[in-house]
This record gives structure tokens, C-alpha cells and sequence, in this order.
């Protein structure tokens, strides 16, 4: 780490010079005089804009897809690190689709903007970096006219939300294809116990049940700033622990819960309260508590339970669960994919009243969602999940902030809470300050129930 750290000027100053040199826009150059459209031509190139493991992933289920070549022509990333890990991962699995020489490899916050001047209209930038960058990037995008795949959330506070959702407007009038990375809708067990949901099937749906219960999970548990590295490079490299980075726990681990609950409801709901705390922090600088319990209501006065834990030690539970007037659904029962999904005539979940089972073997949605989205972009149908990915970010920010405040949070006050985490995001360098400052104390601000109630933290 200590060695990066004292290169990262120079890796800076290369960038810089890559942006440069002419080799930038020969992909780009050359797709744009076959044409704009990708029905006339086979292949559809992609950028990939964060290059960690979810952005590693995302680009190899892009190069899996189905009806067409689809290459990977640019890189950018904050870190040269990952970028050239991911790389090397994405290059040993398919050498044939991987045409990223070094001089379409960018480095640094403005790299993004290298990398999708490399595109064509009709191409695919992906968006895998935290989510405070995400209406940067977004903007970009649609200035330049390329599609977009976003790993969610889409937003981490009301400004942002408001801010993606002006932007969305512009990209559906340009009729470009945006995918969000909420899989889960596009798992097809799920999808075909949500139909039976609209059916009636289990009747009206009075309760819904959600729970992610694990012990610490990727980097939302997070150490003092090693030395010699920047605050900022460490909140980057460690996101999830910092909620202008990543919305913290609650919007990176329980969205996808959340935002399957409010699909099996056919709503979102209008307000949250909720209860959390920190007990096993220790010396961790992070933002986050080690649990989570909201319930939310929906305009109906139906409520949706959400639990999420990240402690050692104590049972595990990744599952949703609906309960109806005449019937009850193991929505998911085993993390993001199978979902297994079934439906019992009575509130037991046991097998003797199972009615119903998904019994066909279960596509991984990973994969499903990126193979609905090409086949929108080279079909040219509208093909856009922006509006519903802010909804679901900002539901989730709503029962975050319901915690972290100790108030009860409406959807309204969520959305119009002034206090953007990182109003500069598209200002930012390796050399400026991080967005979250240390305290007198030399310890970060944290949540304070029921003592900051206006914000999340005082800042």
C-alpha cells in the first residue's frame, strides 16, 4: 500500500498524458463509421468505470450475453492496483473479448471521462464505483449519448436523488438504455411468484419480512488509516464503512432486500422508523452500526419489516418473506440467488402446505439482467430502471437515516433533506480532502440517536 501511495502522482501525470494521445478515440472512431446504432453493426463496446470485484463481474456477465460480440475497449479506476487486477482477471476469461491496451487504461477521479470518450452511441459505460460519483458519471454518459449499466444504489441522500432523477429525464429523452444492478427483479423464480402476488393468489399482503444477518461483511467494518496513505484514498478503498461513499451498510447490503419487498407490494413506502446501534465497534472508524431493525409503512398501512446484522457469531438469515390474508411466500430464501421461491396456503412455511414451487432450474440474475439489457439496446425498446433504482436507493436512505436520527422519517423528508455527503464528488482528487473529516476527538462523526436528529451525523 505504502509503495502505491508514494506513485500516485505519477500515475496522475499519466493519465493525463493518455487523455492525450490520439489512440483514445480510435474505438470509438471506428464503430462511428460503420453507424450510431447498434442494430447495423454486431458489436456493442464497453467501459468499465470502477474496477473492483463487483465491476469485474459485471463486465464478465456483459461478455457472456447472448446474440452479439460484445468487447471491452476502455478502463478506469481511481487505483492502478485494481484496475490492473481486474484485467488481468478479465483478460485470463475471455482474451477474445478484452481489447484494453494501456493506452485506453485510465487513472485517476477524471479517468471516467477518457473512458467513455472511447464509446460510440449505442456502446455501454458501466458505472461500478461507491455511489457518490454515480450523478457524475451519469451526466457524463448522457452528454456523451452511450448506454449505462449502475451497480446500485443509485443514491445515497435526497440531493443526489433529486439531482439522478433531473438527469434520468434528459436520458429518456435520448432514448439511451440504462440498467441498475438491483438482479433480484430479474430473477425468474421471483418474478414468477411476484405474478402470482398480482394474481392473489396468497390474497391481500398485510406483512412482509426481510432480514440480511451475517457477520462482518465486506468492508463496512473499518481499521484506522494505515499509514502513509490519504483519508480519502482509505474511504475510497474501504466505501462501505462511510456513508458519503456508500450510503453505509444499510444502502450497499439492504437495498436488495428492501427494493424486493416494496416489488412484492407493488409499493413503496411513505415513511420508516427504526432502531440500531453500535456495540462491537471497538477502535473501527467506520460509520456504521452492527444492526439494524426497520419497519416501514406503506400507504395501505401494510408494514414491511427489515432487519440486518453484521455481527460474529449469531444466526444467519438472508430471506424475504410475505405474508397474505390467504397465504404466505418464501419470496427468497437463500441470499440473492437461487430464490427458491414457493407459497404455502398457511403462515407456517411448512411443506405439507406448500401450493406452489419454482421447479425449473434458476438463471443467475447476474447474468439475466445484463442479457435483458443488451437485447433492449440492439432491439432498440425502452429499457430504462433509473427512476425505479432512486426510488429503491432513496426508501433505503429513508430507513438508514430513521436510524442513524431516531426520528420517524417520511419519504417527503428523505428526499428533501439538504444534506448532501459529498457535494463536491465531481471536484475531487487524490490530493483534496476526504468529503468526511476527522473530529477534534480524531475520531470520525458517527450516528447519535435522538442528539443529531436533523442529519445523519453532525457535520
Amino acid at each position: 500500500m505504502s509503495n502505491e501511495n508514494n506513485n500516485r502522482r505519477n500515475f496522475l501525470k499519466a493519465s493525463g498524458a493518455i487523455a492525450a494521445s490520439a489512440g483514445v478515440m480510435s474505438v470509438a472512431e471506428a464503430a462511428a463509421k460503420s453507424s450510431v446504432h447498434v442494430a447495423s453493426r454486431n458489436t456493442v463496446n464497453l467501459a468499465l468505470i470502477g474496477c473492483g470485484g463487483r465491476g469485474t463481474g459485471a463486465a464478465g456477465n456483459a461478455m457472456n450475453v447472448k446474440g452479439g460480440e460484445v468487447r471491452l475497449v476502455a478502463m478506469a479506476d481511481v487505483f492502478k492496483d485494481r484496475m490492473e487486477t481486474s484485467y488481468k482477471s478479465l483478460n485470463a476469461q475471455r482474451p477474445d473479448q478484452v481489447d484494453v491496451p494501456d493506452d485506453r487504461k485510465f487513472i485517476g477521479f477524471d479517468g471516467y471521462k477518457n473512458a467513455i470518450d472511447a464509446l460510440s452511441p449505442g456502446d455501454v459505460a458501466i458505472f461500478t464505483t461507491p455511489v457518490a460519483f454515480r450523478w457524475v458519471h451519469y451526466g457524463y454518459a448522457i452528454e456523451k449519448g452511450v448506454n449505462v449499466f449502475m451497480e446500485k444504489p443509485v443514491t445515497a441522500d435526497g440531493p443526489t436523488s433529486k439531482r439522478m432523477f433531473a438527469l434520468n429525464e434528459k436520458a429518456k429523452k435520448k432514448n439511451l438504455k440504462v440498467g441498475v444492478g438491483l438482479m433480484c427483479r430479474h430473477c425468474k423464480a421471483r418474478q414468477a411468484a411476484e405474478e402470482k402476488f398480482r394474481n392473489g393468489d396468497i390474497g391481500d399482503i398485510l406483512l412482509i419480512r426481510a432480514y440480511r444477518l451475517a457477520g462482518p461483511t465486506a468492508s463496512e467494518s473499518v481499521d484506522p488509516v494505515p499509514k502513509g496513505m490519504s483519508e480519502l484514498e482509505w474511504q475510497i478503498r474501504r466505501f462501505h464503512g462511510f456513508l458519503w461513499a456508500s450510503g453505509g451498510a444499510v444502502s450497499d447490503f439492504l437495498i436488495h432486500n428492501i427494493d424486493e419487498g416494496c416489488w412484492a407490494k407493488g409499493d413503496w413506502p411513505i415513511k420508516a422508523i427504526a432502531t440500531g446501534g453500535r456495540h462491537y465497534r471497538g477502535k473501527k472508524i467506520d460509520q456504521n452500526f452492527d444492526s439494524y431493525s426497520i419497519e416501514y409503512t406503506f400507504g395501505d398501512g401494510t408494514k414491511m419489516m427489515v432487519d440486518g446484522r453484521t455481527i460474529p457469531g449469531c444466526k444467519n438469515e438472508f430471506a424475504t418473506f410475505v405474508h397474505g390474508t390467504k397465504g404466505s411466500s418464501i419470496f427468497s430464501s437463500s441470499g440473492h440467488a437461487p430464490a427458491k421461491s414457493r407459497i404455502f396456503s398457511g403462515q407456517n412455511f411448512v411443506k405439507e402446505e406448500m401450493v406452489w414451487s419454482y421447479d425449473q432450474k434458476e438463471p443467475n440474475p447476474y447474468q439475466v439482467e445484463w442479457q435483458d439489457l443488451m437485447d433492449a439496446i440492439r432491439n432498440d425498446t425502452p429499457y430504462n430502471e433509473v427512476d425505479r433504482g432512486v426510488k429503491s436507493s432513496l426508501v433505503t436512505s429513508m430507513g438508514r437515516m430513521a436510524a442513524h436520527t431516531g426520528n420517524e422519517i417520511t419519504y417527503d423528508q428523505i428526499l428533501n433533506c439538504e444534506h448532501e455527503f459529498a457535494p463536491n464528488a465531481d471536484k475531487l482528487t487524490l490530493d483534496s480532502p476526504a468529503p468526511l473529516q476527522k473530529e477534534e476527538s480524531g475520531k470520525y462523526p458517527v450516528p447519535m440517536p435522538g442528539l443529531c436528529v436533523d442529519s445523519e451525523y453532525e457535520y
